[in-house]
């Protein structure tokens, strides 16, 4: 049985625009959805489906924060940078709820690299990341900067 290993770590100098990134999905379960809330975000649309249905989501949505934590996931299992994912800036956009039952994959595309000029070991990644659910529409568009270290000369 072949295994499976992981893939080399990638340093500043390994990144080029236009990379891409994909994913494996996770499906998220209308349990998980009320545990996040209860915790981070307890709001009725969050917490109960039967309270949802009278708000603007009409059912129980996903915390946009519970979004932002699974495609944070995501892009850590699928970037394999060497000094791990490393915000250093965002923006952020929620263009449809995240439903029970969803599957969410975050693709990743390398908008442009900049090093840095006076700390030659390191540079900012801006990235999007596009998470998806399986029916291909967007539900989260995040823009991030990411402090990438070069390899040790």
């Amino acid at each position: 049985m072949p295994t499976s290993h992981p893939p080399q770590p990638l340093f500043l100098d390994d990144l080029a625009a236009g990379d891409v990134f994909e994913s494996e999905p996770i499906t998220l379960s209308a349990g998980q959805i009320v545990d996040f809330a209860r915790q981070f975000d307890p709001q009725p649309f969050h917490l109960d489906d039967e309270a949802a249905r009278g708000t603007f989501f009409q059912g129980l949505a996903a915390s946009g924060w519970h979004t932002v934590a699974l495609t944070m996931r995501l892009m850590v299992q699928s970037i394999p940078l060497d000094c791990g994912v490393i915000g250093a800036g965002a923006e952020l956009a929620w263009p449809k709820a995240v439903r029970p039952g969803d599957s969410l994959r975050v693709t990743s595309t390398v908008l442009g690299i900049t090093p840095s000029r006076s700390k030659p070991d390191r540079g900012i990644v801006e990235v999007q990341s596009v998470t998806s659910n399986q029916l291909g529409e967007v539900v989260q568009r995040l823009t991030s900067k990411l402090l990438v270290f070069r390899r040790a000369a």
